[in-house]
Parts: C-alpha cells; structure tokens; sequence
C-alpha cells in the first residue's frame, strides 16, 4: 500500500525528473468525441469522464514530456490514411497554439530540455502505423519535417512492408522496402519504434538500424505472453543498440488474467458491429454491459511494477521508460485511471527500493538520450547519404 510519505517523495522527484511519456492517444479521441472541435473538450479545464488527459492532470501526474501519438486506424489506407495523419498532426499544432503557456512545441531533445527549464511540457508527436506513409519515403520524411519524431511501423495490421504482432505475417519481418524505411528514419533523426510489429520484424530493425530504436508503448513478453510484449533476447539487445522500451499500462499487456477476459469483450463488440478498439460512448456501454456479466480482472500499479522489475533486470536501467498508452484504450490499472497515476507507479518503485538516480532514467533521462543520440546519428548519416528515392515497386517487386 503506498504512503502519504512515499507519494510525497515520488511527486519530489517528479518535480526535478517528470516523466517522458511515450505515447498518448488524445488526438484521435478528440476526433472520436468531439470532432476535433477544441472548444468541446477544452484541456486547459479538467475533462475527466471525457478522456484520460488534460492539462491539468498533466501537471498533477508530473509529466514534463507528452509524445502524442497521431494514429491513423488501420481501417484507413492510401490517401485516406496520410490525409488522417495531417489531421492529426493539425490537432497537436492546434492544441500548442491554444495552451502555449503549458505546451512547448519540442522536436530535439535541446527543445524538451528547454521547456523542462520553462515549466512548460515538451510537445512532440509520433506516427502510430507505417500504412500512414502509403509506401512513400517522401511522405516520410514531410512528416519528419512537421515535427514527427518517431513513427511505429505497423499497427495492429500487416502492412506492405512490415509484419504486425497482431496479423498473420507476409514478410517473415521486414521487407527490403521496410528495410528502407528503417534506414530512411535514421538518416533523417526519426526514432523507430517497435511496438505493435512481430518479434521477428523486431529483430529485422534491429540488425538494420544505425541508430536506437524505441518502443513507445510496449511491456514484457516474459511476464505477461501477449504478442504486443517485447521478448527476453530484444529486451536483452537494446543494451548494444542504445534504445528504450516504455513499458505500457493497458491491462490486457500487463495482467496475464486480462488477456483471457479481453479477448471474449472483443468478440462481444464484434458481436455488436464495434471494433475491439472503439472507445466511444456506444461501445463503453457495451463493454460496461459485458463486464457486469464477466467480471473483469483488475491489474493495479504493482502489475505494471513488475514489468519494469523484469525489463530493468533484463535491458538494464539505461534501457527503459513508460508509455501509458492514455486515451488509446478502454481499461486502465487501479490507481493508474488516468494521467494522474504517475506518482503512485513511482511511489510503489520507491518501495521496491528503486533508487532516485535510477527512478530519473526511467522518468526523463533515458527519453532524452535516445531522442538525442538518434539526432547524432542524423547528423552523421546525412552528411553522408542523400534522400532515398527508393520505391517498394523496385525493392519489392509489384
């Protein structure tokens, strides 16, 4: 049972060290509920019951870094999907604008290092699913120069390129095209991240890549076997490569019992006409129905704990951070409700007898490092390499 005491001195630390986090989903609930309609969901006053984050819980949480993650759902494609990642783009611009005296539009790690020393919470965005490049490096690199800092290569679905955790698999990994993507995104100093694509797409980016690599939100295989985890030999690698796997919160990757009861909620949305991700209203009452008749399994902030136990035995404290995945899922641990819960993850790691020292790596140090070294191998590679002109027709074949 966390203290008084104990959370008085995780919100201690988190004033000196606030937490990067590494994937947040707001802007796609804020298409989902209100139309990207900011005066509707205004985050500068408290929204809970509307969504996970706003401003001010932001403050109460101690986060001083937000990567927002600008997802594109896999329903969409072509088009569509690079037209629905500039909308989302458009939304994080819109809410800097709005909030400027709390959001600090950041895309290299001097810039999260200023608005730390401003008071302010470093803004920068992630791609969430390769298929939002429609197969095209210079859609890529557009976004990179719109502030995207890393994009996740796949989401829940195989893409062209790259073999999602979720999806049957067509590449045994990554094409010679998602090769070079991943080659592409270190040229240009944008992080690759390796949730949501399959172990052996996990292991291709790392043979591949010349720079760290992320997982923004992603926990471990070995504690709880759900194939978005992160297994033992790739947590074991980020060592030599340098990266950071954030460890999620959604309990179905946490909590061994949730992944049973998750997979019977999504066949009954399905049941429904809903997709298993839908989180608006309709599909809340649904699953608020579902979960009256099959109780559902409650992870706690000790469930998440223990993932990063076992991530920092395995990669090692230089290796790890957290990722939330806040406003991207239905379900949340106890006292991990929303973006406020960061304290008491940190209280109970303080218990566990983490040190301050480490507790700082996983909440800030280590997410500016790897952000940092990616812009170093950047520097180094441009000045080498020319824009790829590369097209999967070349690389794949038709």
């Amino acid at each position: 049972m966390t203290t008084a005491a104990g959370l008085a001195r995780a919100r201690e630390l988190l004033a000196e060290h606030p937490v990067v986090d590494g994937h947040n989903d707001l802007p796609w609930a804020l298409r989902e509920r209100v139309g990207y309609d900011l005066d509707r969901c205004d985050i500068a006053a408290d929204q809970s019951g509307q969504v996970h984050t706003d401003l001010p819980r932001l403050r109460a949480g101690g986060v001083g870094a937000q990567f927002w993650s600008v997802y594109v759902s896999a329903v969409l494609s072509g088009d569509s999907a690079v037209s629905a990642c500039l909308e989302q783009i458009d939304v994080v611009g819109r809410l800097q604008d709005r909030y400027p005296e709390h959001l600090r539009p950041a895309r290299t790690a001097d810039d999260m290092a200023a608005a730390r020393a401003e008071g302010r919470i470093a803004s920068l965005m992630g791609a969430e699913g390769g298929h939002s490049i429609n197969n095209s490096l210079a859609t890529l690199r557009a976004f990179h120069r719109l502030g995207v800092r890393y994009m996740t290569l796949t989401h829940n679905n195989t893409i062209d390129w790259a073999d999602s955790a979720t999806d049957e698999p067509r590449h045994d990994g990554l094409s010679a095209f998602g090769e070079e993507v991943v080659r592409e995104m270190n040229r240009m100093g944008m992080l690759v991240d390796l949730s949501h694509v399959a172990p052996a797409t996990m292991r291709d980016a790392l043979r591949v890549t010349e720079a760290p690599v992320i997982f923004s939100h992603s926990s471990a295989r070995a504690v709880c076997d759900h194939p978005r985890n992160v297994p033992d030999d790739v947590l074991a690698a980020l060592p030599a490569n340098g990266g950071v796997a954030m460890a999620t919160f959604v309990p179905n990757f946490v909590l061994p019992a949730a992944v049973e009861w998750s997979i019977g909620a999504a066949e009954n949305l399905r049941a429904h006409g809903l997709h298993p991700l839908d989180t608006t209203e309709r599909a809340m009452a649904v699953h608020r129905a579902y979960e009256e008749a099959h109780p559902r399994p409650h992870a706690t902030v000790a469930t998440v704990a223990d993932h990063l136990d076992h991530m920092r035995e395995v990669a090692g404290i230089d290796h790890i951070g957290i990722g939330g995945d806040y406003d991207g899922t239905a379900f949340l641990p106890d006292g991990l409700e929303d973006v406020t819960g960061y304290p008491r993850l940190i209280a109970e790691l303080l218990e566990r007898r983490w040190s301050p020292a480490d507790l700082a790596k996983l909440t800030w140090h280590n997410a500016v490092r790897v952000l940092r070294d990616a812009e170093a191998v950047a520097r180094d590679l441009s000045e080498r390499r020319a824009p790829s002109v590369a097209t999967i027709d070349a690389l794949d074949g038709e």
